[in-house]
């Protein structure tokens, strides 16, 4: 009994010391940044807040401003004013914004595009996949697509609005 109950404790130790050497080789060894500027842009299919579906590839074409937010980020909000403003300006040149959401209600979403009155799509990213597809830390990081669907430039933190207009400007066909 006591032979049986050393292997038992035995094997959980050896379990849970496995699992902590994997944690920590994946957070310390494995790298972070799953895209680099000059990969092809991760696809995905994400849903916006009036349930329309938006699929990457479709902006093929366009230059795509890529930006992953929060509704709690105050860099977010302080540059969402400067992405409408360019955004109005560069939509008829060929340059779509994506506004990506992270795992947040479709009501906080509703109320933060109607107080900023958003009119390019914010899409919800529910369960974060997209953002890991895109190894995206921190909020916010925007990612500037070109026409053919590689990534052009990776910005993360706040910008002004010059940088938006540059940066649009950049990715425009």
């Amino acid at each position: 009994m006591k032979k049986r109950r050393l292997l038992m404790r035995s094997v959980i130790l050896f379990v849970l010391v496995a699992a902590l050497g994997y944690t920590l080789y994946t957070n310390f060894f494995s790298s972070k940044e799953k895209v680099k500027v000059g990969s092809d842009a991760p696809d995905f299919v994400l849903t916006d807040i009036n349930g329309d579906k938006h699929q990457l590839s479709d902006y093929k074409g366009k230059g795509v401003f890529l930006n992953f937010w929060g509704t709690w980020c105050e860099p977010c909000k302080r540059e969402m004013p400067y992405m409408q403003n360019q955004y109005d300006y560069y939509k008829e040149q060929g340059v779509e914004v994506l506004a990506v959401n992270i795992a947040e209600s479709k009501i906080a979403v509703q109320n933060f595009t109607d107080t900023y009155d958003l009119s390019f799509p914010v899409v919800l990213d529910k369960d974060r996949q997209v953002l890991e597809a895109y190894g995206v830390v921190p909020l916010p990081t925007t990612f500037l697509i070109d026409k053919d669907g590689k990534v052009a430039e990776i910005i993360t933190g706040q910008m002004n609005e010059r940088m938006v207009r540059d940066y649009m400007e950049s990715i425009k066909p």
